[in-house]
């Protein structure tokens, strides 16, 4: 996959892998950026943050990278995959409970996900997905970790999370606040989550990038009024 992923992109082409969360506002910066600069095409890669990094690390093409957390681009900084002196952070964001629409529980508070009517909650796999790590955090300072992670469904990123929800095939799930948001009429917001640190987004130029020029530019349309409009469109806030 990633030899055919190589042999597609062309030299006007500037890939930006970016956290799965990132997708429905990433799309329309990608559009108003190609708007300004018509000789470049932006290919768009969603995943969750370390997916895109290990892609990175091993060869993927890839110009600008997106992360979801900290963690990932300390990560992606130590691996030396990104330009360090390129790395701004773009957005932050909310962690919320969700439940399906439909959903007759009373959650409260945490603590209610104890409650034997809860028998399925999905959130991102801690070990590879930012959502997961930030939901981690917080219920292991309310002492529920355990708790919930017995009656846990991980997902691979916080799209298959509101997913499940969405779908029913769970009784809650964590995401971030803008992931819900896209989903009114099928999820609705249980509760906020207290966060343990910022939940906060960090843009990056890559280290084997071939258009350095142009992925910092891409990076500077993203902090721009112009882009941080679009972003808080989508329900993300100020870094």
């Amino acid at each position: 996959m990633l030899l055919l992923s190589t042999s597609a992109v062309h030299a006007a082409d500037l890939v930006v892998s970016a956290a799965a969360s990132l997708t429905n506002a990433f799309k329309d910066l990608g559009q108003a950026f190609e708007a300004q600069n018509p000789d470049t095409k932006v290919i768009l890669n969603f995943a969750a943050s370390d997916v895109l990094l290990q892609q990175i690390i091993k060869g993927a093409p890839a110009d600008v990278f997106a992360s979801a957390d900290q963690e990932a681009m300390n990560k992606a900084e130590a691996e030396k995959a990104v330009l360090a002196a390129s790395r701004k952070n773009f957005a932050n964001n909310q962690i919320v409970l969700i439940v399906p629409a439909d959903s007759q529980l009373r959650i409260q508070q945490l603590q209610d996900l104890a409650q034997p009517a809860v028998k399925r909650v999905a959130y991102g796999n801690p070990a590879s997905v930012p959502v997961g790590r930030y939901t981690k955090a917080a219920l292991e300072h309310a002492n529920l970790w355990d708790v919930v992670a017995a009656k846990g469904v991980p997902a691979q990123n916080v799209r298959q999370s509101l997913d499940y929800v969405a779908r029913g095939e769970v009784d809650a799930g964590f995401v971030f606040s803008t992931d819900a948001a896209i989903m009114p009429d099928k999820v609705k917001v249980a509760l906020h989550v207290p966060s343990q640190t910022a939940v906060s987004y960090p843009i990056a130029v890559t280290s084997n990038t071939r258009q350095a020029d142009m992925a910092a530019k891409f990076v500077a349309y993203v902090l721009s009024p112009a882009g941080q409009a679009t972003l808080a469109r989508y329900g993300f806030l100020k870094p």
